[in-house]
């Protein structure tokens, strides 16, 4: 065990949420791809926590179709996460999924000791239910509004305003891959430089604001993979 400085009582959670679009559209390579990508970030998950003794990486995952379900329910500390393979089927109840998560960081179950959630949205379509009120469910909870919201587009025809409408923040876009090059980076940028920004001091928010004030490094180029269209 890492010894903490102050002790046990130290650490702070950070609670880290994948959001995974699981309807129809992201059956074969896509679906393939987003489990491979997810499964070799969490080594680089384990690395970054370890390297922030103080701060307790706790993750877990929504899948959402024809309705939304927690994939991974049990808040995992990272060095004991383990991916389980998405399947695909139905449409895209992204609002539900929003409801779902929203419903989690309410306190309780959340504590005023949390650090700022990630909440990683991962999507190729549109909505097929009622987003915006999901999104308003989420952004009535404090630790939703503090929470860093990062959008993933995979393929073309994902809905980017959605997305940005997600993610709230007009200094950052949502990440689009088209191929599985392209998501395997994007992904271990979250789980990387997004995690460490999130659990590191400074992002210890002030509680009587309605904003985190993570400051959220811009992606890393993608010049050394293949960018050519796929999806």
């Amino acid at each position: 065990m890492v010894n903490r400085p102050g002790g046990e009582l130290s650490t702070r959670p950070i609670h880290f949420i994948w959001i995974a679009d699981c309807s129809s559209s992201m059956a074969g390579d896509k679906i393939a791809s987003l489990n491979t990508a997810i499964r070799e970030a969490i080594p680089h998950m384990q690395k970054v926590a370890t390297e922030n003794p103080n701060a307790e990486v706790l993750v877990r995952a929504v899948k959402f179709s024809s309705g939304a379900q927690w994939h991974i329910s049990q808040p995992t500390k990272v060095d004991q996460f383990q991916w389980q393979d998405l399947h695909v089927d139905g449409s895209t109840s992204m609002g539900q999924a929003m409801k779902l998560v929203a419903d989690q960081l309410k306190i309780p179950p959340m504590t005023d000791r949390a650090l700022p959630p990630v909440l990683v949205l991962i999507t190729d379509g549109q909505p097929t239910d009622d987003f915006k009120s999901g999104l308003q469910a989420l952004m009535n909870e404090p630790w939703g509004k503090k929470a860093v919201r990062i959008g993933i587009a995979i393929g073309g025809d994902a809905d980017e305003k959605v997305l940005q409408d997600f993610m709230g923040n007009p200094e950052l876009k949502p990440l689009r891959a088209n191929n599985s090059d392209t998501l395997v980076h994007y992904i271990k940028w979250v789980s990387t430089a997004v995690l460490k920004a999130a659990s590191a001091p400074p992002s210890q928010v002030n509680q009587s604001s309605n904003a985190s004030n993570v400051p959220i490094p811009q992606p890393q180029s993608t010049l050394n993979i293949s960018t050519a269209d796929v999806w």
